[in-house]
């Protein structure tokens, strides 16, 4: 029974020891297992120290990116605006030349029409003192005929002429005055001026010999002005009151080449073609062949 007794207690302390020895392991387990998982302080700044680092690398990488990016696109509009630019200097040239040609062509037809607008007006003087003598001395009539056709040639040929046919009838002194004001006015390049004084003429002396050559003038003026619609409606009223005066070569030219200022491509072609056809072997034929030769295929696309 004593045995008996000593055995329990034996066997119980073993439990107990063994139970104890459990219950350490455990504890030294989860305190491993929580030194493990639980960083101390030091480590956790550290670690919040490398996060913040890498969170600035990576604002700086996206920094970097996105001025890259800025960077190509500023150097896109850069090569865009080069490419603008040349553009820009070509048109400008071309305007340049333009406008040289212009007042070239003007300055020639100014010159040629000053050179015979006041022999005209002398010969229109002669006309009409012919026809008074005529009545009074034999062969008078001859003598007005001649003077006549004396005009007629001092006015010029089919174009560049200031003034217009050699009428039945002659311009009076103050129309010659009105006229060779707004003349000159166009020749001193005053073409504000110059159209007051022509629309003026025009109002006031609609019948006169000189019209039809100032209403030419006007569109001349209208056209180096840049002012291309009124000068276009200048140049038909003349085809259209005067089909058969010496202006009207020249104002089917000045017309089609302000339709090609317009970009009217097509009309200005046609309208060039009628001059060539219509009176081949002049200067105005000549150059409405040179200026076809010029006209695009094409339109241009519009910009």
């Amino acid at each position: 029974m004593g045995t008996g007794i000593r055995t329990e207690w034996t066997d119980g302390r073993v439990r107990r020891t063994a139970a104890t020895a459990a219950c350490a392991s455990l504890l030294l387990l989860t305190s491993l297992t929580g030194c493990a998982s639980t960083p101390s302080e030091e480590e956790q700044a550290k670690l919040a120290d490398l996060e913040g680092r890498v969170a600035r690398m990576e604002r700086i990488a996206a920094n970097q990116v996105e001025v890259s990016q800025r960077l190509d696109e500023i150097q896109e509009s850069l090569r865009q605006l080069r490419g603008r630019i040349d553009e820009l200097e070509h048109n400008n040239e071309a305007l340049r030349k333009q406008q040289r040609d212009l007042y070239g062509d003007l300055d020639k037809r100014l010159a040629a029409a000053g050179g015979t607008v006041g022999a005209a007006f002398g010969a229109a003087a002669g006309t009409a003192a012919g026809a008074t003598a005529a009545g009074a001395a034999p062969g008078g009539a001859a003598a007005g005929g001649d003077a006549a056709a004396g005009g007629a040639a001092a006015g010029g040929g089919p174009d560049n002429s200031g003034t217009a046919n050699a009428p039945d009838n002659s311009p009076s002194s103050v129309e010659q005055a009105v006229y060779a004001q707004a003349f000159d006015a166009l020749k001193a390049g005053s073409y504000s001026v110059a159209i007051t004084g022509f629309k003026d003429f025009l109002g006031t002396y609609p019948k006169s010999p000189l019209a039809d050559n100032a209403q030419y003038w006007l569109g001349e003026a209208y056209y180096v002005n840049r002012d291309y619609d009124s000068a276009a409606g200048a140049f038909r009223t003349v085809l259209k009151k005067w089909p058969d005066s010496r202006k009207a070569p020249d104002a089917l030219l000045k017309l089609g080449y302000a339709q090609l200022e317009q970009k009217q491509y097509p009309a200005a072609r046609a309208t060039l073609e009628e001059v060539a056809r219509k009176y081949p072997g002049t200067e105005s034929a000549r150059l409405a062949t040179d200026r076809l030769k010029r006209i695009p295929a094409s339109p241009p696309p519009a910009q």
